[in-house]
């Protein structure tokens, strides 16, 4: 019996791949590469950066740490929900988190910047909830993942004054929640 590596999922491993890339540019560049490419932050609208930022900074982490948290979530629920809903798909989802997440941090809060997947990994736990959506249904696993995922998102970013957009989180959530139900109940 011959077992072989299969890349099994394209979009996910790829999207792994460059953030693993952006974080160690980051080690290379003391941050430099962060700050150019990686991050979004309140900048010229008349800035092309400004816009190229609303999508790259989901590539960017600020350590190893940082990146390995969110790649573990990436990893384990990527490829199943790239498999339901297609590459495309995907791609598509995780570019409409960037850029809401993004429009949003930049109109609400123009002092903080934002580096890393984070809110992607909240787009797809809250999505992952939504596999198993029959018409007229909503699943108890989603009603339990979303009260533990805000009720933990509005605590932490009330009580721990740390790095973490919380605000993010949020977003991630409430779009993979909007779209998970958009794809589900088409079907």
């Amino acid at each position: 019996m011959k077992l072989k590596i299969t890349f099994n999922s394209p979009v996910v491993l790829c999207f792994i791949i460059i953030c693993f890339v952006a974080t160690i540019l980051n080690y290379i560049t003391m941050g430099a590469s962060n700050t150019l490419l990686f991050s979004t932050y309140h900048s010229a609208l008349t800035n092309p950066m400004t816009y190229v930022r609303f999508i790259t900074y989901i590539f960017g982490h600020a350590d190893i740490s940082h990146f390995a948290g969110n790649a573990m979530y990436i990893l384990l629920l990527g490829p199943m929900l790239e498999e339901k809903y297609g590459s495309k798909m995907l791609i598509i989802i995780m570019g409409i988190t960037a850029v809401i997440t993004a429009l949003i941090n930049y109109v609400l809060f123009p002092n903080i910047a934002l580096c890393g997947a984070s809110g992607i990994v909240f787009a797809f736990i809250l999505l992952t909830s939504f596999t198993g959506f029959k018409q007229g249904e909503i699943p108890l696993t989603f009603i339990l993942v979303a009260i533990v995922f805000i009720g933990q998102q509005i605590v932490e970013g009330i009580t721990i004054q740390d790095n973490v957009s919380n605000l993010s989180h949020i977003i991630g959530g409430i779009i993979g929640t909007v779209i998970g139900y958009v794809l589900n109940k088409s079907k």
